[in-house]
């Protein structure tokens, strides 16, 4: 067996905390007007990339986000530099996926985009959220749709084959029309991949604070308006992988699969996550804390738990349900020793009443039942404790045949 085979696949997540604005609905952890401390981050997380990578010696990185905030506000060098010491200090895999996210207005330079590429990145994660300029000032974004077009112009010159958009439903204002004017219109620019989000509002966002006072679009509102999506964008040709995510074939996200699918990936800058070597563990959102913490060999993290593989049954449940592929019944049985049998009571149930179908391996939601999920995933996960709680009373009693 090839060497490279014998490997396990890691993914590499890159935080990038750095904005030239705060959108009002953004809760990651990022901070505007911080250009002072751009080359000393880079620096540090440079110098825990090579702390970490001795970790990773029997992995392949086939995957790798440069996400944020946004990264492409940083000088071109600094992201040269990032790649270098990733290209430098792991085993990258030759046709790994490299994704780095920008927004239009940071991403018209061609050149920059090109000297990307040639470094590695093959896959470029726009930030669009609207076609209408009234709509993107609503929300606190300081680019326009022209910025749109000049960015998409720009990555196809550098040579950038695997482009993203990601749109946001459901925002202040907006109609139902408004929003399929700015699906159509991103269609039109003929991306690979398209992200559709319904906007949240999240606590602590200015827009927590300011809900009361805007015109939100209701529950059904967005409802139709991701109904609605579901059916064009596969007009379109754009397949649906998962609950929020469209690609044309071949140009889903590998990098984000991995997080619905429990596979490895180690996080990397304040507030990053990691799931790796059966570890979950995160970093504090504190960006000089940070910085400190690598230079002078004091950094901790934040968040940890072990968590072996087999252990993680109602997150297996709750995150292949988000994917257009579903269940596996053989793959839960396998990993995990429990019984299919309660879940598929429960999917019959949810198959009468159009929210879920069977598939060759198991079940998979509806476009209908994705809109009702965290109600199905917790009818489900209350039906796999109910037969836990059976089988371990059975258990505690002696009687160890096999519970119908």
């Amino acid at each position: 067996m090839a060497l490279k085979e014998q490997r396990r696949p890691l993914g590499l997540y890159l935080h990038i905390p750095f904005c030239r604005h705060k959108c009002i609905y953004c809760d990651f952890y990022s901070l505007a007007g911080r250009e002072e401390a751009e080359a000393r981050y880079i620096k540090a997380l440079c110098r825990h990339l090579e702390e970490v990578a001795p970790s990773a010696a029997n992995h392949r990185v086939d995957t790798v986000y440069i996400g944020g905030g946004t990264p492409t506000v940083l000088p071109t060098r600094l992201l040269l530099g990032l790649l270098d010491t990733v290209r430098s200090r792991y085993r990258l895999d030759r046709e790994g996926e490299i994704t780095l996210e920008a927004n239009p207005e940071s991403a018209r330079d061609w050149r920059s985009l090109r000297a990307l590429r040639r470094c590695g990145v093959n896959r470029l994660s726009l930030g669009v959220q609207a076609a209408d300029d009234g709509l993107l000032k609503t929300i606190g974004r300081v680019h326009t749709w022209a910025d749109v077009e000049a960015a998409v112009a720009a990555a196809r010159r550098a040579g950038i084959r695997n482009l993203s958009l990601d749109l946001i439903y459901g925002l202040p204002g907006q109609s139902l029309d408004q929003w399929k004017d700015t699906l159509e219109k991103a269609a039109a620019l003929e991306p690979e991949h398209l992200s559709c989000y319904g906007l949240k509002v999240e606590e602590g966002t200015p827009l927590a604070a300011m809900a009361g006072r805007m015109d939100l679009p209701d529950d059904d509102c967005q409802a139709d308006m991701y109904l609605w999506t579901v059916e064009r964008l596969e007009q379109l040709g754009y397949g649906q992988y998962e609950i929020s995510n469209f690609a044309r074939p071949g140009f889903a996200s590998r990098h984000n699969t991995k997080y619905w699918t429990l596979s490895e990936y180690a996080g990397f800058g304040p507030g990053a996550h990691s799931d790796f070597g059966e570890v979950r563990y995160a970093y504090g959102r504190d960006l000089e804390g940070y910085i400190r913490g690598v230079m002078d060999g004091t950094l901790r993290v934040s968040e940890r738990e072990e968590l072996p593989l087999r252990e993680r049954d109602t997150e297996y449940i709750m995150l292949s349900l988000r994917l257009a592929s579903g269940i596996s019944r053989r793959t839960f049985e396998y990993r995990f020793r429990r019984r299919f049998a309660p879940l598929e009571a429960e999917f019959i149930r949810y198959e009468a009443m159009g929210l879920a179908r069977r598939t060759e391996q198991g079940w998979r939601l509806t476009p209908e039942g994705f809109l009702v999920s965290n109600t199905i995933i917790a009818s489900l996960w209350e039906a796999l404790g109910r037969d836990k709680l059976r089988r371990a009373e059975a258990a505690e009693r002696g009687d160890f045949r096999v519970l119908p």
